[in-house]
Order: C-alpha cells, then sequence, then structure tokens
C-alpha cells in the first residue's frame, strides 16, 4: 500500500472518531442539558444504529474476513439515520440560523455525511480489504483495532482478571451482531410499518 494511501486511511479514520463519536456525544450532552427533545431523540436514535459501528469494530479485532464490509455498512446505516425521520427534520428547519446547538446539529449531519461518503470511497479504493481483512495489505485498516484491543484488554483483565484474546472478541463480535439484526429486523418488520418515518420525538419522554 503506498504511503499516500496510508495516510488517506489515517485521516478517514481520525475524521471518523471526531464525527462519528466525538461530536455526537457532545451535542447528546448538549440537548440534554438544554433539554432540546427533538435532538435528543435524533442523537438516541444515532447511537442505537451507531452500535453497528462499534460491533464491526470488535468483529475486526477477532480478524473477521468480511469485517470491514460490516463497519461500511455501519457507517451508511448511522448516515441515513441522521436523514431518515421527517418530523424531526421539518423541526429542525423552524429553528433559525443564529441558534447555536440546532446550527452545530446541522452542521454535523453534514460533516458526518461527507466524512462517511470518504470512509466508504476509500473502502472501495481497496475492495479485497472488504472481504480479506487479514490480508497484507489492508493492515492500515485494522490500527483502529488494535488501539482498540488493548484497551479493551486491559479493562477485561480488570473486571474479570482474565486474559480478552482475538477469538475471543470474534465470538463476542459475532453474538453482538446476531442481537442487533435482531433488533433491526423487528424494528423494520414491527416498528417502521406502524410509524414510518415518524420518531414520535414530542412523546420522547425526558431523561
Amino acid at each position: 500500500m503506498h504511503s499516500l494511501d496510508q495516510f488517506s486511511i489515517w485521516v478517514s479514520f481520525q475524521l471518523s472518531t471526531i464525527f462519528f463519536i466525538g461530536l455526537p456525544f457532545t451535542i447528546l450532552i448538549w440537548a440534554i442539558k438544554k433539554g432540546n427533545k427533538v435532538i435528543k431523540r435524533l442523537l438516541k436514535n444515532y447511537w442505537k444504529v451507531s452500535l453497528l459501528f462499534f460491533i464491526s469494530l470488535i468483529l475486526l479485532i477477532g480478524k473477521l474476513s468480511f469485517g470491514l464490509l460490516i463497519t461500511n455498512l455501519a457507517i451508511t446505516l448511522m448516515t441515513i439515520s441522521v436523514w431518515f425521520w421527517i418530523d424531526i427534520n421539518n423541526e429542525l428547519k423552524e429553528y433559525k440560523l443564529w441558534h447555536p446547538l440546532t446550527s452545530i446539529t446541522k452542521i454535523w449531519r453534514w460533516a458526518l455525511t461527507f466524512t462517511s461518503i470518504n470512509f466508504v470511497t476509500r473502502s472501495l479504493l481497496n475492495q479485497d480489504c472488504l472481504y480479506k481483512i487479514n490480508s497484507v495489505n489492508c493492515s492500515e485498516w485494522l490500527e483502529p483495532s488494535k488501539k482498540l484491543f488493548l484497551i479493551l484488554k486491559s479493562l477485561f483483565n480488570f473486571l474479570f482478571g482474565a486474559n480478552f484474546t482475538e477469538p475471543i472478541a470474534l465470538f463476542l463480535g459475532l453474538f453482538a451482531l446476531l442481537i442487533y439484526i435482531l433488533g433491526l429486523l423487528q424494528w423494520l418488520l414491527i416498528q417502521l410499518p406502524k410509524n414510518g418515518r415518524n420518531s414520535s420525538f414530542s412523546n420522547y419522554d425526558e431523561f
């Protein structure tokens, strides 16, 4: 892999850390503090969907061959989730530009979208890695999961006094993926036909 490709992948992951995790977490805390139901609902739905992203990182620790493909699917679903809800979109349109919380949220949605497009594009330029992540040429895509592995290994040892290994990560990742798929199917078959693209944020309980 050329150094330019390695650098672009590194940049993609750095942007992902900011716009997939850091900024949405900050906006959620801000929305809770301000008691903004619409943004809290948007971010709650986003974090539910984004669980697949974290599952994919666990699967990459376990060296699952198509782990990167799941990562791309997760990123695509995360992007869709922030634009999907009609009632949330309509409500956000009502806010003026000088309303800081909603303006930052709107900017974040677009930044998330462009970051997702960049990430998926980089992945498609390395198509073999989508199905053969263990290839030598795909090592750069495993760097974030290696860092996560070190964190989880220390945490696992602290909590359970046991060693966190790649086979354990693969098992936990596959189990979590199964639960996620069952939850997604339940939403597709029951909740989506019932509510459509209405998030019902106005009925959303405060927390």
